[in-house]
């Protein structure tokens, strides 16, 4: 056998045994340069990102994708501000705006809902520069780890802020990002520049609330009708929650859903410790309370009035610059404008149209029934069509006269004005045509007759549905014309105890023309305040052609009236057409001894932060010559049209105490009804009636003045001597006449014939003649009115002629 060879057979085992050790080496070393490899790839990757990122932000903050405001021009943030129309005690009336807004500053806002807000919004407020890097990894971990939708967004309220004032810009994927970084640096340069408390008043008076209102001031008003400041903890949690989503949580729209969000803000409170346990519980059980109010220019306390200062306010604006030499803008600047009207009376006089006016049109609908105001006269309805804006465009794009016929004959859904509530129907253009021209309206003025200040001014029912102003609008004014006879023909000679003949005449002159009275009755002798108190026909256009129809018109132009005034015979009873404006303010002059103040109301306008831009001068008072004794005994007989005439009811229906004189009106075919109330410190007017003449009551029951007009006076009056700080106004007493004046005014209304009713009749009549004489002698007023009276009969020669 062959010997073995152990050694030959061994020596391999230690050559294999260095490779095993090399190959370990050579793996460590493999190992250690591709985790160094991994490391360098993420510090490569990490700085490419830093990069990127640094890229990116740089653009961001140089503003490539959008507009980043500076540190300078945030320290002037302006948001769009509503310019404010205030009463005369400093009351809001109504806004003008492109946005619903007003500022308001820290201190205004109650701390209610700075917790509220804090507790809810950002808890972390206090802690933070601008930017809670706690709160967004708490996003982080529970958006993109666990999935959770209802982490929030992580925004502090300073970007909130930056949100708000800022808005969004559409990139596409990047469009987050790129927002989220923007308003991080708008919030950082927020905190350099202001403190906690003003980034909270400007939170507050940015955000939105719904309903196109804007900021803490108009929402606390809009649901509560407070100031912030005045918000309780309950009032302030239901305003902060409806931040989340102010439709979802509207408390009007959606109470249910917006207690249970008020809930959560209160339990937010009691989280962060701004409430204790047992008072969250309180808050909490407390039921949902709103006082709901809406004002802007077209909505609130005086709707009419808003209207028709905005033109006049406009051209201040655009006549005026601010210091970079702009022009004021009216919807954006904040204006605060203040006016002579009275909140009080604004209200009254609101209040008593809406409710007369809606027991008035239950009346008329009753009074139609079934038939119609143009059922026979069929050219109502037509002509009112072709008044519409749709007539108008549809004959513009030369529709045919059927076409236009069949659109106005299409159903649509629509909303109709009702007194009961606004109505939600399927109905035509037609029917809603008839359903307006159904509809009576109104106008009532009040002004101060010492300083021409306009006091209460309401234009019509509803101005949402009817934007027609009815105090310019220009109206026959009936017999509340026949005042400014009756004192023409005492400033041209004619006596207050003159008596003239109730004989119903004809005027050959004027196409045979002859006056009717309301009453059938045309016997015996009225004096002039027996014929104004109980508004005798034939006597007033006796009057007026005794005393002339040229001088009456000069009266009435003394007076302020500027209407065309038609010189017949038939101007005596009212058939000019006048405005509710003219006509207040000529029965103002009247009362204040023929001293005319022209109506105004701007006392002034101030710029948003309060500093005086303009105030207006007061109108300056006029002496138009007609003697204050003649305007004093006109007032006298207006005050026997209460005691003793047809404005009686003002007493005895509606209590209105303390001394008064007033005039009622109705026109031709009861179309308008007027009534002008006198007291010692108002003047008011108030006329009634519909858009179109032709659509009235068929009665004179209904559709004189006493009926239409004058309760809305007296709903007026009576609120206003209700109410306690007012009540004093009612003792106030007018300037009376000289004493044989009075004398004069004295006598009796009417007599059958004219002989005197006894001895002392005469004597008195005798002897006030006799020092009426002697005075007019000493003061040169008798050549006077002899002058007129000789130069009146010379013309009534002529014009007899003609």
């Amino acid at each position: 056998m062959p010997p073995k060879k152990t050694s030959s057979a061994r020596k391999p085992a230690p050559k294999s045994r260095k490779k095993a050790s090399g190959g370990k080496r050579k793996k460590t070393t493999k190992k250690k340069s591709a985790g160094r490899r991994i490391l360098l790839f993420f510090l490569k990757a990490a700085v490419i990102a830093f990069i990127l990122f640094a890229l990116f932000f740089t653009s961001v903050y140089l503003g490539f994708w959008g507009y980043v405001p500076s540190t300078a021009q945030l320290h002037d943030i302006k948001n769009p501000q509503a310019s404010e129309v205030f009463s005369a005690e400093g009351k809001l009336l109504g806004r003008y705006y492109i946005e619903n807004r007003s500022n308001v500053r820290y201190e205004e806002i109650s701390p209610n809902v700075i917790h509220a807000l804090v507790a809810t919004e950002d808890s972390r407020f206090y802690e933070h520069r601008g930017i809670d890097e706690v709160a967004l990894m708490r996003v982080f971990v529970r958006t993109l780890i666990l999935q959770d939708r209802s982490a929030g967004g992580g925004s502090t309220l300073s970007q909130q802020i930056a949100k708000n004032l800022f808005p969004r810009n559409k990139l596409g994927y990047l469009s987050m990002p790129v927002n989220k970084l923007r308003e991080a640096i708008i919030a950082y340069r927020l905190e350099r520049i202001y403190t906690k408390e003003e980034i909270l008043a400007l939170y507050l008076n940015t955000v939105p609330f719904g309903e196109n209102i804007y900021g803490i001031e108009v929402a606390a008003e809009r649901f509560f009708n407070k100031s912030p400041k005045n918000l309780t903890v309950d009032e302030a949690a239901v305003l902060v929650g409806m931040l989340k989503a102010n439709n979802y949580y509207n408390p009007r729209l959606h109470p249910e859903r917006s207690k249970e969000r008020r809930n959560v803000v209160i339990g937010q409170m009691v989280k962060n410790e701004y409430l204790s346990e047992e008072q969250g519980r309180v808050f909490q059980q407390k039921p949902l309370t709103l006082r709901y109010t809406r004002i802007s220019y077209n909505e609130g306390p005086a709707p009419y009035f808003m209207e028709m200062l905005k033109p006049e306010l406009k051209d201040w604006c655009a006549n005026n610059k601010k210091e970079n030499g702009d022009p004021y803008n009216l919807y954006t600047d904040g204006l605060k404008i203040k006016t002579t009207v009275s909140y009080d009376y604004q209200h009254f006089a609101e209040s008593a149209v809406k409710e007369y006016m809606k027991n008035l049109q239950t009346v008329f609908d009753n009074h139609w029934k079934s038939s119609s105001p143009w059922s026979r006269k069929p050219d109502i309805l037509t002509r009112a069509m072709k008044q519409t804006e749709r007539y108008r465009k549809m004959k513009a794009a030369g529709k045919s006269a059927e076409e236009i016929k069949n659109a106005f004959n299409e159903k649509h859904e629509m909303v109709l004005f009702n007194w009961s509530g606004d109505r939600q129907v399927l109905a035509t253009p037609m029917d809603s045509l008839k359903h307006y021209l159904r509809m009576l309206n109104a106008g009532f003025l009040g002004v101060e007759p010492a300083t021409g200040e306009v006091k209460a001014w309401v234009g019509g029912v509803d101005f949402r549905y009817f934007k027609y102003d009815h105090v310019n609008a220009a109206r026959q004014v009936g017999s509340t014309f026949k005042p400014f006879v009756y004192l023409s023909a005492l400033e041209n000679g004619l006596e207050p105890d003159d008596y003239f003949s109730n004989e119903r005449k004809v005027y050959h002159d004027y196409q045979d023309w002859s006056p009717q009275n309301s009453h059938p009755d045309y016997q015996g002798y009225y004096s002039m305040q027996g014929a104004l108190a109980k508004s005798i026909n034939t006597v007033a256009v006796e009057v007026l052609m005794q005393t002339g129809i040229d001088e009456v018109v000069e009266t009435a132009r003394d007076l302020g009236i500027t209407a065309r005034l038609p010189e017949y015979p038939s101007l005596a009873l009212g058939v000019a057409s006048i405005s509710l404006k003219e006509m207040v303010s000529a029965y103002a002059t009247i009362l204040n001894d023929g001293v005319y103040m022209e109506p105004h109301y701007l006392v002034s306008i101030e710029d948003a932060q309060g500093r005086v831009l303009q105030k207006f001068a007061k109108p300056t008072p006029v002496k138009t010559g007609i003697d204050p004794e003649n305007c004093r005994m006109i007032v006298h007989m207006l005050e026997s049209v209460i005691s003793d005439g047809t404005g009686s009811s003002i007493r005895s229906a509606y209590r209105v105490g303390g001394d008064f004189a007033g005039k009622t009106g109705t026109t031709q075919d009861h179309s308008d009804g007027w009534f002008m109330g006198m007291t010692p410190r108002l003047v008011t007017g108030c006329w009634v009636g519909s858009d179109d003449p032709s659509i009235h009551f068929r009665t004179i029951t209904y559709g004189q003045g006493a009926y239409m007009a004058l309760p809305i006076v007296g709903k007026f009056y009576s609120k206003l001597y209700s109410d306690s700080r007012y009540k004093r106004l009612q003792y106030a007493s007018f300037r009376q006449p000289k004493p044989r004046l009075l004398a004069k005014l004295s006598v009796p209304p009417y007599r059958e014939n004219l002989a005197p009713g006894s001895v002392g009749d005469l004597i008195g009549t005798i002897f006030g003649k006799q020092k009426q004489e002697a005075d007019d002698r000493s003061s040169g007023t008798g050549e006077k009115k002899e002058k007129k009276k000789i130069w009146q009969s010379i013309k009534d020669i002529f014009k007899k002629k003609k």
